[in-house]
């Protein structure tokens, strides 16, 4: 039941109207003047007031402050006979939720109410009954997907409803919702198992081969270097396409969106992997090969991108672009400080690189912390996170000062990650690199029909750790875990966030183009 408290001087010449709001269902209690309505909102929760302006004694516009006093959420529908702007701004600035102007339409107050009372239930029904009727084109759309584009587009429409339907309280729709993403996944990991290799190998026809890690840079990022004056390249670790819709409103009055667009990481959809790629335009493999003091494998000591740097440079110089550039790695919370005291070298750049390590940060940070864990225990919020760090960071405030000065601002990741659930076991020596979603070693035993394996690391250009190296790779939400110990790991890694493996979320990464507003 919902309570309304409606105050008016001439509450009397209102029945009418108040025995229609009950028709409808409502409990409306009434008074005529502001003193009664404080003592009545004091001793009474009402779901939403409606509140005269022009009344004797005490004027709604002096009620209304002392209502927000005792009940600050409570939704108020100011209603009044005068049109003028400084009332009305007083009103607003009062926060009112809505006004009405007299004489008072017994429909424009009913309708008044449901945008104030019901709003929620109302916009989660039809988005509900929205996301039913488009759930027989998503699956078709899933059972015909042949491209990468095709993947993609798929892979955009449902991460928009799983943004549209995170605040509905329907549980059993949000559930098919989860179902149907996750029948999509498998069905997109059968497609990367049956073209990966081609891809890799240029055995596909150039148009049906995506823009991958390692020809990023050549096909997307320089290209648009060359379009622009001052170009600036923000590659965030992690960083997948519901979080880029979690804070692309907040760049809204700062930035036209020129391109929404993806590429497809490699395997492993790992730091170590599909970034060095990016900056080098090589394959892991031809790094290895071409620069084999600079590539570390996986059971190897030290760090495995030391060398982005290096590896940009000897890409650029390769392709003859004489760019003035820069490069930054941001991985504790002070860089970004130090960035913007010094932003002038970004300013007098014609291309910037920044890397920012947040994301990836608190990716771990969820899986080792337990407030964290519990702050992002779904990918809603993780998004609210994300969003919310976004806002508060030095990141925001760099691209402020970027879209001042014209920057072009590209944005995208080296992969992505996904929430993990099913624990697939695998056997394996010391040596077996300790990634969830993938596993590369020698004597690997698993069951064959529940990962991607390649026993020929060379066929899909990843170097091998040892003669006998082999690489197996996760499906879907599944994660890698070992006999012994079992049960410990798998309850302490379920529901973490992790990346190395296939899965529409790892694979299918946003590339954001952003021009400035011209001011």
């Amino acid at each position: 039941m919902v309570n309304i408290l409606w105050v008016d001087d001439e509450v009397e010449l209102l029945k009418p109207h108040v025995l229609f709001l009950k028709g409808k269902g409502y409990e409306v209690d009434t008074c005529n003047n502001g003193y009664d309505a404080i003592d009545m909102v004091r001793a009474n929760s009402y779901d939403l007031i409606i509140l005269d302006e022009m009344m004797p004694g005490m004027t709604g516009l002096e009620t209304l402050p002392l209502i927000k006093d005792i009940r600050p959420t409570t939704p108020v529908i100011m209603v009044t006979k005068s049109e003028e702007e400084n009332i009305m701004d007083k009103a607003i600035g009062s926060k009112i939720a809505d006004y009405i102007i007299k004489p008072v339409n017994p429909n424009q107050v009913l309708l008044s109410i449901k945008k104030n009372v019901h709003q929620q239930q109302l916009v989660t029904e039809q988005i509900t009954a929205d996301y039913r009727a488009e759930f027989g084109r998503i699956t078709s759309m899933c059972q015909m997907a042949s491209s990468f584009a095709a993947w993609s587009t798929l892979y955009r429409k449902i991460t928009n409803w799983d943004i549209e339907l995170s605040e509905s309280n329907d549980t059993g729709i949000k559930e098919i919702l989860t179902y149907q993403k996750a029948e999509a996944n498998q069905e997109f990991c059968k497609f990367v198992r049956r073209n990966y290799y081609d891809w890799i190998n240029k055995r596909a026809e150039e148009s049906e081969i995506p823009v991958m890690s390692h020809t990023l840079m050549r096909k997307r990022i320089l290209p648009e270097v060359d379009s622009h004056e001052k170009t600036t390249l923000l590659l965030i670790d992690n960083f997948r396409y519901d979080q880029w819709r979690a804070i692309s409103s907040l760049l809204r009055g700062y930035y036209d969106v020129d391109t929404d667009d993806f590429y497809c990481a490699i395997l492993p959809t790992a730091t170590q992997y599909a970034r060095n790629a990016i900056f080098a335009g090589l394959m892991p493999l031809a790094i290895d090969k071409m620069m084999p003091d600079k590539w570390l494998n996986d059971n190897e000591e030290g760090g495995k991108n030391q060398y982005e740097e290096e590896f940009l440079r000897r890409q650029l110089n390769s392709m003859g672009k004489n760019y003035r550039w820069t490069f930054d790695k941001l991985v504790r919370p002070e860089a970004g400080r130090k960035l913007i005291e010094n932003i002038n070298r970004i300013y007098d750049a014609d291309f910037s690189v920044i890397v920012y390590n947040f994301l990836d940060i608190l990716s771990h940070a969820r899986t080792e912390t337990d407030i964290i864990r519990e702050l992002t225990e779904d990918e809603a919020s993780f998004r609210s996170l994300t969003r919310s760090w976004f806002e508060h960071s030095d990141l925001f405030v760099l691209l402020k000062l970027l879209s001042e000065r014209g920057h072009t601002v590209i944005i995208t990741s080296d992969h992505g990650t996904i929430r993990v659930d099913n624990p697939v076991k695998v056997l394996g020596d010391r040596e077996t690199s300790s990634n969830l979603r993938y596993k590369t070693g020698r004597n690997l035993q698993y069951n064959a029909r529940e990962v991607y394996e390649v026993t020929r690391p060379e066929d899909i250009q990843l170097p091998r750790v040892n003669l006998s190296s082999s690489y197996i790779f996760a499906y879907n939400s599944d994660f890698l875990v070992y006999n012994n110990d079992a049960n410990r790991f798998i309850r302490y890694y379920r529901n973490t966030f992790q990346h190395g493996g296939i899965s529409m979320e790892e694979m299918i990464v946003p590339y954001i183009v952003l021009n400035p507003k011209k001011r």
